[in-house]
Formats: structure tokens, sequence, C-alpha cells
């Protein structure tokens, strides 16, 4: 069901306000052609107001041909010169990321080269089902027991020892916590530090974790990103003893912090008695040179709150991930009887289990590895090919996505929108900054994962035909 949330204008009658919000919605395709609207008594529960404002902002929509009213079913949007793809809500499932959105022609393929979207062709399906089934048979006794909160043990230990041949993660199973997703590690690290107002935040950086840290109660300092990722001598200025990093391929810009770099931060986290929050979202993937191990694998004084996910190497679908504590932290969380409320389905954490202890793990990420270099190179290659020097590639080296600099007079948004035009969805990931940017030239974001190379040939053609016009 749709819901619509209204301002509260003062001296404008609350039937107007609702009429302007929903023409303007309809106007802009965020509520598409014929789409259905909310009954009126619906409307009335959800703002909390009486039936008449509503009838009569629906009278003024249905005059001017906004809305059309079908006995015994209700009002429907009317809008033919907006065409939205009929899969919107699907291409935009995973709400972490998105760029601006805008209509293009029905006729149009619709290519989205979404960061957030993985191959869903390599996930494996038939072992995946026989490993729940396999899960269910294994743990049938214990199908009536909630199970650990801090999540499945045997799954921990797997984890422990996964992370530590991968990524040079040191920990013991007891360190991890296993959660439904980076928000619920989030919170648990906000529990920790809640006398702590100060966390220092990569600028740009993954907003939904920013609001996470604002919503309890954070000040968010927003530290400046650069060719060697966030900048440690800005951070020792700054009286933040909490830091958010994604150091191993950062989030957007794409760029690597070196070694120095990472003896530098955690030399600042050691002198200011602070913590560092290690966010490896797709560290597993690697392209150019050799890879680079976890920040966390270089601690020597527990300092590195380190987080991983399922995400990228398996499927979003999952909702898993795990937050490894430093033992002081994980001491500190215990003491204070903290209680565990967000571990997945215990019948995905036994397939998880069954799924690493028969090998599919280890072979499956080979997999999706080859997949993806294959796919990486041949993105960078078709840019190469159809734009030349008139596209600058950064970021690059690591994870599912690349960063894309368009020498250009035009804005980004107009780029955005012409490529629109031409079915191809592309990103700015302009939520990703707090402070007001000024670039010399657009940026823009384009995923690899999620599109077949057929799609990828075809989208950039028509990504050269739609910026041909504006490129220098």
């Amino acid at each position: 069901m749709l819901e619509i949330l209204i301002k509260d204008e003062k001296n404008t009658p609350i039937y107007l306000t609702l009429y302007r919000h929903i023409r303007e919605a309809i106007r802009n395709g965020e509520i598409p052609d014929g789409m259905r609207l909310p009954s009126i008594r619906s409307l009335q529960m959800q703002l909390n107001i009486s039936k008449t404002p509503i009838e009569t902002a629906f009278q003024m929509l249905t005059a001017e041909g906004y809305v059309i009213s079908k006995p015994r079913s209700g009002f429907y949007a009317i809008n033919p010169q907006v065409a939205l793809p009929t899969k919107k809500y699907e291409l935009y499932a995973d709400q972490e990321i998105k760029g601006i959105n805008y209509p293009h022609v029905e006729s149009k393929p619709t290519i989205d080269f979404n960061p957030s979207a993985v191959d869903p062709h390599c996930f494996p399906i038939r072992t995946w089902n026989k490993m729940l089934k396999e899960a269910l048979e294994n743990f049938s006794m214990d199908i009536g027991k909630y199970g650990d909160l801090q999540g499945e043990f045997k799954l921990r230990a797997a984890l422990a020892d996964y992370l530590f041949k991968a990524r040079g993660v040191h920990c013991t199973p007891e360190q991890i916590i296993i959660g439904s997703g980076i928000a619920d590690s989030i919170q648990i690290i906000c529990h920790l530090f809640n006398d702590n107002s100060w966390i220092a935040f990569e600028e740009p950086g993954y907003n939904l974790v920013r609001k996470q840290f604002v919503m309890n109660g954070f000040e968010v300092l927003p530290i400046q990103v650069g060719e060697k990722g966030i900048s440690v001598n800005d951070v020792e200025g700054r009286s933040a003893k909490l830091a958010y990093i994604t150091p191993s391929h950062q989030f957007p810009t794409g760029c690597i912090m070196p070694f120095s770099e990472r003896e530098h931060f955690l030399k600042w986290a050691i002198n200011k008695d602070a913590f560092i929050i290690e966010d490896d979202y797709d560290g597993e993937f690697r392209y150019i040179g050799k890879p680079i191990p976890s920040l966390q694998s270089l601690d020597r004084y527990d300092r590195v709150i380190y987080i991983g996910t399922f995400s990228k190497v398996f499927t979003p679908a999952l909702r898993m991930n795990y937050l490894v504590l430093p033992q002081k932290l994980m001491k500190r969380l215990k003491e204070n009887s903290y209680e565990f409320t967000s571990a997945p389905s215990r019948i995905t954490q036994w397939a998880m289990i069954s799924f690493i202890e028969h090998g599919h793990w280890y072979r499956h990420i080979r997999r999706v590895r080859k997949l993806y270099r294959k796919k990486h190179h041949k993105l960078i290659e078709l840019i190469q090919k159809n734009f030349h020097n008139h596209i600058k590639i950064t970021g690059q080296n690591a994870g599912l996505h690349i960063q894309i600099t368009v020498n250009t007079k035009e804005s980004t948004e107009t780029l955005i929108k012409s490529a629109a035009e031409e079915g191809i969805i592309v990103y700015d990931f302009k939520n990703m900054w707090m402070t007001i940017r000024t670039e010399p030239l657009p940026r823009l974001y384009l995923g690899f994962a999620g599109v077949s190379e057929k799609d990828m040939e075809i989208g950039i053609e028509l990504l050269k035909k739609a910026w041909l016009p504006y490129l220098q």
C-alpha cells in the first residue's frame, strides 16, 4: 500500500496540501500511471484527519484529470506522459543505495548498472535447496528452540576460520555476532559507545550507516576522502574517538587505503584510545595487484571493529552479515547485559553451516571471483572503446562498481536524465555526501555484477548515443 505523508504547512488548508502532494507525485512519476491510490478511509487513519479534506483533494485531482474513480474499486493515478519501468520497485528493492530516478520511454530496453546488484544466475539454487533440506534433517530436534541469539556457534566457528584464511582477520567464534544486516551491527556499536557523541565518517560515505549513527544521537564529522581514502591527518585534528571507514574499497569512490595509511590510522586509534569500524563489504574482490588484507589483520591492540556480509559474494536476499568485536568490547557488551535480537533464521544459518562444511562456499567464491573479474574487464574495455579520453575510470581495482568522470560541461543530472531516456540507469550517489559539493566535472557510478555482458554492450552503446552531444 502506498503511503502518503504531507507536511504541516501553516496558513494552507489541508485539502490543498494533500492535493498538491499527490499531483506532484503523479507528475514526477513517483506515483506511476495506473497505480491505485489509498482509499479515503485509509488516508483518514494514516493522516489522522477528517474525510472532508481528502474528498475535496480527490475531487480536484479527478476534475483535472490526474485521478480516475472506478466504481467499487477506488481511485487510480493517470499520467500517460510518464512511462516508468513496470518493474521499478524490483529495480530499487535494495533501498540502501540509489541515485536519481528518471522516467524513460517504455519501448527502450531497461539496463540498470546498479552498484548494489549481484548476478542472480550464479546463485547455486540446487545446492542451496539441498543444504536447506539437509539442515532441517540434521537439526530437526532443535527446530522448536530459539537458539543462540549471537548466532549459531558452528557458523561462527566456520566464519572465524574463513575470515582468517581469506582476510587475515584474527578472532575467535566468541567475538562474532551474526546479524540480519549492517543496520543491526551499527545498532550494537551505538549501544557500546552511547557515551561518545562524535564519529569521524568518510565524505562521501555510506548514507545508511551515517543515518544509523545520527538516529542514535551521534554527531557525524565528515572527513574528506582522497586518493588514499579518508584523510587520517584530518581525523587527528578532531575530537572523535570512533571512526567508520571502508579501506579495502572505499564506498562510493572505490579508492583503496594503502598499507602506510592503515598503519597511520591504527596509531591514531592507539594514541587516542579510539576505535575504528572497518566495513569490509566487498573485500573478497580484487582485480589489480595483490589482495590487501583487512585493517583488522594489522591490529595488534584490539582497536578495530570488523563488519562483513554475505550480500556481495553470495546474495543480499539472505539478509545475513557478521560483526567481529574486539575482546574488550565483547566483554563490555555482555557486562551491560545487551540482548541480541537480530540473529537471522536458524534454518538459514544451519544451511550455511552445511554449505561451508561441504566445501561449497569456497567453490562458490572462486566461481564468482572469476565471473566478476570477466565482467569488470568487459565493462572497462567497453567504456574505453566507446568513450576514449572523454571518460576517466577510477576505483576499478576492486569491488563490484566503478567511478567514472565525464569530460563535459553538462551537469550530472543532465547525464543521468539523458541516459534514462535511452533506458539506461546510472547513479550519482549524491546522497552519500553530507556537504554540498561542486565538482569541476560530473562523477557517476556503474555497477557490473548484476548486468550480463550482452546488456553491458547494449548499455554502453546507448550511453554513448545519449552522451555524445555533450562530450568535450
